[in-house]
């Protein structure tokens, strides 16, 4: 990665750090206001919950899956530009989605179009970071992810304001006036100089002796680059951890999408029911922060893994109790105690990444980590309004969650000690097997002293290479 400049942490790096916040505010905090749309764009379009589920879906897998493609604009034209374009992405989506006479236009527009520039937008904002600051990165990377709170917080209150007074076209015509606000945020990304180091290089394929075989050969490194099938097919620990997370994306997303029309179905007051978004952002600007610094603490680095999966199980646990009582006291409750586990996923969840994937490999193995996630965030919302329609109880919905949360923290759980147990045997059997070869000096044999343990090292070596 490019050497941070001089002058890093210096009094212009601040201003980078409130326009990522308000970037990220902008863009990740955004798809928790569409549950307040859902049923009023499902009586507009006369569509099932499984169709107008697709609009969240697509628009969140895509926030996600444009990662690749926007860590090669940042490379080919820098963050500035691309926060920029971005913008005015997000915003001729909004815009143009409130034109919409058609569900499949709406998910091309407001969907598709919007969450790939928000993905341009967001992920350049916390690129842009780690130019800016050293010493300080950790910090600013946790008060960044306080912008995502924010969001969540303003947004939904936002949205049942506006869609009272102007109803969902007027609102999303308002939001794609809003969104262009990334832009004025990309203005403030000031490029900074740089010099290429060795540490760039690491992470690529050595070039190779032989000519290119034309764009095939090409691409074939462009993928590599920026998708680490090579980790995945032989990193054990990368392995699991993409596949409990996106095991466990089936479940996290639902109730952000459906916890307002559940309240409503219930008779909770619609302003009161897009209150409990709002007070899962509120809790979240002090609980981020706070779990993203405790995080970085070299003390919990060994534990991280675990941590992770134990905020899972409490994020999957906790909705089971929104799925027993809809009274609104109860689903406060629920929302602060959801905030908690929130947290601590949203904060663990990159960290736990550079954990199990050395470091000169962590760009590429986060393209097809967001990839791969972006997969499930596309088809968990639609499998949860099937569900609904087939059902039509939304505590199903909420049980559905609930299933991927607890199986993927208990498979995360029990695979990383499992691991972590071979590899504490490892080391200890090759300390037994240098004391039987040291043995035959003592008046012993080879075969009096822990043959099988030898053995049993070489196997652990291997399973833990692979």
């Amino acid at each position: 990665m490019p050497q941070a400049p001089e002058c890093s942490e210096g009094y212009w790096a601040w201003m980078v750090l409130l326009a990522s916040v308000v970037t990220q505010g902008l863009t990740l905090g955004f798809p928790t206001c569409i549950g307040i749309f859902f049923t009023e764009l499902q009586r507009e379009f006369q569509a099932s919950n499984s169709e107008t589920s697709w609009f969240p879906s697509i628009l969140t897998a895509m926030l996600h899956a444009g990662g690749p493609l926007c860590s090669i604009l940042v490379g080919r034209f820098g963050c500035r530009a691309t926060v920029m374009l971005g913008g005015v992405l997000a915003s001729l989506g909004m815009v143009a989605g409130s034109f919409s006479c058609t569900l499949g236009q709406l998910y091309l527009t407001a969907g598709f179009i919007t969450g790939l520039g928000m993905c341009f937008s967001f992920q350049s904002s916390i690129t842009v970071l780690g130019f800016y600051f050293t010493r300080w990165r950790v910090l600013a990377n946790a008060l960044a992810s306080a912008g995502v709170s924010l969001g969540i917080m303003l947004w939904p209150l936002l949205s049942r304001y506006l869609l009272e007074d102007v109803g969902w076209r007027g609102s999303f015509l308002i939001f794609g006036g809003v969104l262009l606000h990334c832009c004025v945020c990309g203005a403030i990304l000031r490029p900074v100089p740089a010099t290429a180091t060795p540490e760039t290089r690491e992470g690529l394929p050595p070039p190779s002796k032989r000519p290119a075989r034309g764009c095939l050969a090409a691409h074939g490194r462009a993928v590599q680059r920026h998708l680490a099938f090579d980790v995945l097919r032989h990193n054990v620990g990368y392995r699991v951890y993409t596949l409990g997370v996106v095991w466990m994306i089936m479940g996290f997303p639902l109730p952000h999408v459906f916890l307002v029309p559940y309240a409503i179905w219930h008779g909770v007051d619609e302003h009161r029911a897009a209150l409990l978004i709002s007070i899962i952002g509120f809790s979240n600007i002090f609980l981020r922060p706070m779990a993203g610094l405790v995080a970085g603490r070299r003390d919990f680095a060994s534990h991280r893994k675990y941590l992770f999966s134990l905020a899972a199980l409490l994020n999957g646990l906790t909705n089971l109790v929104c799925a027993a009582s809809a009274d609104f006291r109860v689903l406060v409750g629920y929302c602060l105690v959801y905030s908690v586990s929130m947290s601590g996923v949203g904060a663990l969840l990159f960290q736990v990444l550079m954990d199990v994937v050395p470091m000169d490999r962590f760009s590429s193995a986060l393209g097809l980590f967001t990839v791969l996630e972006s997969v499930s965030i596309l088809i968990s919302p639609p499998l949860a309004g099937l569900l609904l329609d087939t059902t039509s109880n939304f505590s199903y919905v909420f049980y559905m969650s609930s299933f991927f949360l607890i199986s993927a923290a208990l498979f995360m759980g029990g695979s990383f000690w499992a691991l972590g147990k071979m590899e504490r045997q490892g080391p200890r059997a090759e300390m037994e097997g240098a004391v039987t070869e040291a043995a035959p000096e003592q008046g012993l044999t080879m075969e009096d002293t822990d043959g099988p343990k030898k053995q049993l090292r070489m196997e652990i070596m291997y399973v833990t290479s692979v």
